[in-house]
């Protein structure tokens, strides 16, 4: 038995596991249940299978080929996205789209179709792959593509490794001028503001997000700061931005060092900082600009041996008057997130049959565990978000409803044929529940 727990550090699991380390490696035939498993940087129990076995594939960790006069790479499913960019960015090329660590699995991305700043131009990751191979229980060896087993592509983008294993992928890069990106940060006050910018950046940058205080009240509330971001054409500007040193958490916070009054005043801090650069340009380093967070290591930490919960949801954007009641509901709470994350979704649909992105404004937070409190308060979140039709993200959520699991994906019975008859998960048999 080993332990595995998701990054959240909600729920720890102690459960089987095999670590194969070729793709021809066979199932094993004694286990109740099999699931995929990657890096655990998945917020969620859907990457865990307490009542089965963990197929965990770091070991299948080989590029397999990778042209760089195209940009098309081949490697194997337990290839992590910071060891892709070590070999591509110095040729020029970068990852589709990326979330905000470079620590998840090519498999984990394909299963939880990612998404990053960029959905607004380039939709998930699911969009830009061009085929993997999929391995199912019953020794069935699937090569998948929009061509080829299309319903079982589409239905792995996405489907939680609920579909099989996957072996290896095919991914096709895009073109960079520059390890550097091109940075525009803008202080707003209030969701109106925010729309504006969003609505203009959508038009002239490839990369949008905000940092969103979900502590202030009155009138600074849903004050925040919008980055607009573009791949830097201009090398000797760029290298002008340096990276930041890596730091890192050393043990685990007391429970007491997180409450709505630290977080509060590191938020006020945050914001005033920062708010001082606002219509300003910089420079910044891929890495800082697309994972801030990787830069401290074992950062999970900070939320104490309790863990945490993160939320991330998504509702239409004439939805407006939901998502300032759903930021009111948080403030008033005395929960706030000091990590809160809103971007606007684009339109461009993704093959997934499960995938979470759709048009809208996305909010993730995290929330420190506080019991019965949290999940009181993330529960009546959820109900606003099924009001308005919206959605919350698998990848991310530790407990939610089958009830409202069925609201988000209408979709849902169109994938369970597609299910591998031996493959399930802690979050699968939660949410499946009648």
């Amino acid at each position: 038995m080993a332990k595995y727990r998701s990054w959240a550090y909600i729920p720890e699991s102690n459960q089987d596991a095999v670590t194969p380390a070729w793709q021809d490696f066979e199932f094993n035939i004694e286990a109740k249940s099999l699931l995929p498993h990657g890096n655990a940087r998945s917020y969620s129990d859907s990457c865990l299978n307490s009542e089965g076995t963990l197929i965990d594939n770091r070991l299948l960790n080989r590029f397999i080929e990778f042209d760089a006069s195209t940009g098309i790479l081949k490697c194997e499913s337990g290839v992590l996205f910071s060891e892709i960019l070590e070999l591509i960015v110095p040729e020029n090329w970068f990852l589709p789209v990326t979330p905000g660590t470079k620590y998840v699995t090519v498999g984990g991305a394909i299963a939880n179709d990612v998404h990053g700043k960029n959905h607004h131009q380039d939709g998930t990751f699911g969009r830009h792959i061009r085929s993997f191979e999929l391995k199912r229980s019953d020794g069935k060896v699937l090569l998948c593509s929009k061509d080829n087993n299309s319903k079982y592509f589409s239905a792995t983008i996405g489907g939680l490794g609920l579909t099989g294993f996957i072996n290896w992928a095919e991914i096709q890069l895009i073109k960079i001028p520059s390890p550097f990106i091109k940075v525009e940060t803008t202080a707003f006050y209030g969701l109106e503001e925010f729309y504006k910018l969003s609505e203009l950046a959508n038009e002239n940058h490839q990369y949008s997000v905000a940092w969103l205080d979900c502590n202030s009240t009155g009138n600074q509330l849903a004050r925040g700061l919008f980055m607009a971001g573009d791949h830097a054409k201009s090398e000797k500007v760029a290298q002008a931005a340096t990276l930041k040193p890596k730091l890192s958490i050393p043990f685990n916070f007391p429970k007491k060092a997180l409450n709505r009054y630290t977080i509060k005043a590191f938020n006020t801090l945050y914001f005033n900082k920062n708010r001082l650069g606002s219509g300003k340009t910089t420079y910044q380093h891929y890495d800082s600009f697309f994972y801030p967070l990787d830069g401290i290591g074992d950062w999970n930490r900070i939320y104490g041996n309790q863990g945490f919960y993160q939320y991330q949801f998504v509702v239409p954007s004439s939805e407006k008057a939901t998502m300032e009641k759903i930021l009111r509901k948080i403030v008033e709470s005395g929960l706030g997130s000091f990590l809160a994350v809103l971007k606007e979704f684009g339109d461009l649909s993704s093959p997934g049959m499960l995938s979470f992105p759709r048009p809208g404004i996305c909010l993730a937070l995290d929330f420190a565990n506080r019991g019965d409190v949290t999940l009181k308060l993330i529960n009546e979140l959820d109900q606003l978000v099924v009001e308005a039709g919206g959605s919350a993200y698998p990848a991310k959520d530790v407990r939610m409803s089958s009830q409202a699991f069925q609201a988000y994906y209408p979709n849902l019975d169109k994938f369970k044929k597609f299910i591998d008859p031996r493959f399930s998960s802690d979050f699968w048999r939660r949410v499946s529940e009648s």
